[in-house]
């Protein structure tokens, strides 16, 4: 089935009908736009039949993981409708009149901003895609969505848009409450992210693709919020007393995270850093063993597929680097071939290309000659999504400055673990400094997401019952209120 680009008229009529959808979007209740959230959870699964074998035929995605990646969207879409009527994210601040100090009654909370555009992810079909945490949190802040599809799924998000567009007709909503299209050239994103209606963007993607559309919403005559996620290479720190005492346990752990869906994670260990001695030649050579055993996996679609056999080549061909290891397994066309190379800590400083994201099953050792060369590896380090440290207590206590050092460049700072696997949970930061992502105040996991897609706003000396909900005396949602300094989910007296 061919997908034809959106117009520029078809986008500027959707991004029409999103805005008059605004309008009275943003003045349902909590409570409706959670039930809205959890029907379109249901009626997901009332098409999976349909939906898992169409993203297994778009991505080469095993059966499994399009299953466990399902039950994951649902759970966000079900996890944000909770969070979205608990209301905490509101963030209610109330301060009552003081008329001995002259003092107004002031009320403020968050509003939300207006319609949202989301970029569909190519590695996530279903989780960063047409209903995944973007959408479903900009409609829990009140914001209408218009998705523009990923092409290397288009019919995956067509079927996914229609169980939204179905979950809208069921609530009573207004239709322009979403909007989807399709478009392979950056025309369609560039009009999209332009149209004067647009008041945010969320995407998960390459750097150039995030960066593109920042400089473009940075470009308007109003300028707006890009949220893009754009890609980290997730450093990991493997300290000599660890390794001393680990270091085969450690390759085995590190074995699997490399190759974790043909390394197609966001969160992919993709360089690994210690101090050049006998325990980390030990680790080297472990890591390479596990890898030669791994064998190759079909990527998710073929421009993948390409950039990562020319990434790639072009760090294995770099002087001074050396290759490791490579999957002795044979591979067929279109497979990511798991590979570990290794270079010196100068190799490194002086070659840019080495800093580089290898998107796949590739991570490259850097061997730093002693402490302080390790700190000026994390000096020439960009911003990440997460940093690992691999470290026993003696370690992280004779290597202060390096931990120091290395939570300025995260959003994620994780002790002996792995990168790889991203928790739907309040306390989850999935954003870092840029060029990870646009903004690193903001998360794109968990509840906190959907403050990304809200402003605040302030009611000064509003008759009570003018207000909205949230601000009224009688705490008529009951969620939890700042009142004078003090919080509380009771009434006003």
């Amino acid at each position: 089935m061919a997908f034809k680009d959106a117009t520029v008229q078809e986008i500027d009529q959707v991004m029409q009908d999103a805005w008059k959808a605004f309008l009275q979007y943003r003045k349902t209740t909590l409570k409706q736009r959670a039930d809205f959230m959890r029907t379109i959870g249901s009626e997901m699964t009332a098409v999976s039949d349909e939906l898992i074998p169409t993203v297994m035929e778009e991505t080469h995605l095993p059966e499994a993981r399009v299953k466990n990646e399902l039950a994951r969207t649902i759970f966000q879409l079900t996890s944000y409708a909770a969070a979205c009527e608990a209301g905490h994210w509101l963030e209610v601040r109330i301060d009552t009149a003081n008329t001995e100090k002259g003092d107004p009654d002031i009320r403020k909370m968050q509003v939300p901003l207006g319609p949202v555009v989301v970029f569909g992810a190519s590695n996530f079909p279903f989780a960063y895609s047409t209903a995944g945490g973007d959408t479903a949190s900009a409609f829990a802040a009140g914001c209408p969505v218009v998705v523009k599809a990923h092409p290397a799924h288009p019919r995956t998000s067509d079927t996914v848009a229609k169980a939204i567009f179905k979950a809208v007709e069921k609530c009573g909503l207004p239709k322009g409450v979403f909007g989807h299209v399709h478009g392979a050239g950056f025309e369609t994103g560039k009009a999209l992210v332009t149209h004067p209606h647009t008041r945010a963007v969320g995407f998960t993607g390459s750097y150039g693709g995030g960066k593109a559309l920042f400089d473009w919403a940075n470009q308007r005559k109003a300028p707006i919020p890009v949220f893009a996620e754009m890609g980290s290479i997730n450093p990991v720190f493997v300290l000599p007393d660890k390794l001393k005492q680990s270091a085969r346990e450690v390759a085995g752990l590190y074995a699997g995270s490399i190759t974790l869906g043909t390394g197609q994670f966001c969160t992919n260990p993709g360089l690994i850093i210690g101090i050049d001695n006998e325990d980390l030649q030990v680790f080297i050579n472990e890591l390479g063993a596990a890898i030669k055993k791994v064998a190759p996996g079909t990527m998710l679609h073929s421009g993948i597929a390409k950039a990562y056999g020319e990434k790639r080549k072009a760090a294995l061909e770099q002087q001074n680097v050396e290759t490791v290891a490579v999957s002795e397994l044979p591979a067929k066309e279109e497979q990511g071939v798991p590979t570990v190379a290794s270079a010196t800590a100068q190799a490194f400083f002086n070659n840019p290309l080495l800093h580089q994201e290898v998107f796949g099953p590739y991570s490259l050792v850097i061997r730093c000659s002693d402490k302080d060369e390790l700190l000026q590896v994390v000096s020439h380090l960009e911003g990440q999504l997460t940093c690992t440290l691999m470290a026993t207590e003696k370690d992280i206590q004779t290597h202060t400055e390096l931990v120091d050092m290395v939570q300025d460049l995260c959003g994620r700072f994780i002790h002996n673990g792995v990168p790889t696997g991203v928790r739907v949970a309040l306390s989850m930061q999935h954003g870092g400094p840029f060029p990870a992502t646009t903004d690193s105040r903001f998360t794109s996991v968990g509840a906190d997401g959907i403050k990304r897609w809200v402003r605040p706003l302030s009611f000064q000396n509003w008759e009570d019952h003018l207000l909205p909900d949230a601000l009224k005396n009688a705490n008529p949602l009951g969620i939890w209120r700042t009142i004078n300094d003090q919080l509380s989910n009771g009434a006003l007296a």
